[in-house]
């Protein structure tokens, strides 16, 4: 069984104490840190750019998983990459030249996803799917934390993995949207390897580490 790799998503964290969040979810055991940036037109919301994520990298060494859901993300990929990020993940959606994007993710020296919102079908990859190492399953509407897993997704990811697997590539699947240690391993059956967690990690009254801990058990 592959164990699963957790991508704390830092949303959710406390900014007032974000190197004390992201160091001890880092000590709890989570693979990932999860970067959500939000220009609020994509997206009906406003989040994070290239200074958090410089700030996350002087932080921590774990690999800085940054999702772009904004508007024309060619522009800032540069600024992206030069501030620390390890993933560059952007929508196939609104982007007409995603093969050119991703592209360029991969030149400078960044692993490239790529992301599909709810309302998106699965075959709208076929013409880069073998170009990304991670395929980003939305299941929750983008754009703020906290939202209802939506189960419905799960036909998705199956037939992702399905695509990928004719391929034989490595290509991993992640799940971002209402991850928690019951939605975990149901998204983990049907073939994703990637869990994307920011409330279920960082909004526990038991603390950081508890909430880790669960979401890392709920696979047996």
């Amino acid at each position: 069984m592959s164990t699963p790799i957790l991508s704390a998503s830092i949303l959710a964290a406390n900014f007032a104490h974000l190197e004390a969040d992201i160091h001890e979810a880092e000590q709890a055991g989570v693979d990932w840190i999860h970067v959500d940036v939000m220009d609020g037109h994509f997206v009906p919301n406003i989040s994070m750019g290239p200074l958090v994520v410089e700030a996350c990298r002087k932080i921590t060494a774990l690999p800085l998983d940054v999702h772009l859901m904004i508007e024309d993300p060619d522009q800032y990929l540069e600024d992206f990459a030069a501030a620390g990020a390890n993933r560059i993940s952007v929508h196939i959606e609104d982007n007409p030249n995603i093969h050119r994007t991703i592209q360029k993710i991969r030149s400078l020296n960044c692993l490239p996803g790529i992301v599909l919102n709810p309302g998106t079908p699965a075959w709208s990859l076929h013409e880069v799917i073998r170009m990304v190492d991670l395929v980003l399953v939305m299941t929750v509407n983008p754009g703020y934390g906290g939202q209802a897993f939506l189960s419905e997704m799960i036909e998705k990811i199956t037939e992702i993995q399905r695509m990928i697997a004719s391929l034989s590539s490595p290509t991993l699947i992640q799940v971002d949207g209402g991850i928690t240690p019951r939605t975990l391993p149901i998204t983990y059956t049907a073939g994703a390897r990637v869990f994307v967690a920011g409330n279920s990690i960082f909004k526990q009254g038991d603390g950081i580490t508890t909430a880790v801990r669960a979401l890392k058990g709920s696979i047996h």
